[in-house]
């Protein structure tokens, strides 16, 4: 083929450190390593949100695209979405006897939410 460049093959380079392994020890290092690369991820996703992720989960829990906009807008107003909208929402559905969707619905009028402790 024109053009492209020949990878060589250096995998048996590549492997030594891992040639004497069982199969458990590869299997447990496969997982340490992926640990090593998805933790970073997890931490950042636990940490950090934004008003368009915090929108896309209230549609998922079923609120329309309406509803969710302020509801966003309400949080970020009294700073709660790093708590999340959503978990403020069943928080408020938990501590209320409420559905989920009934819990947002009054949310909406601007119930329950100086009511929220975290």
């Amino acid at each position: 083929m024109k053009g492209y460049m020949k990878r060589e093959d250096d995998f048996q380079t590549r492997r030594k450190h891992l040639e004497n392994l069982t199969n458990e020890e590869l299997h447990n290092k496969f997982w340490s390593l992926l640990e090593e690369t998805v933790d970073p991820l997890l931490e950042v996703a636990r940490t950090h949100t934004s008003p368009s992720v915090e929108r896309s989960v209230l549609l998922r829990m079923g609120f329309s695209s309406i509803e969710a906009k302020p509801l966003v807008e309400m949080a970020i107003d009294r700073e709660l979405i790093s708590k999340g909208v959503g978990h403020c929402i069943y928080k408020v559905s938990k501590e209320n006897d409420l559905s989920i969707r009934d819990a947002g619905l009054e949310m909406l009028e601007g119930k329950y939410w100086d009511s929220l402790k975290f």
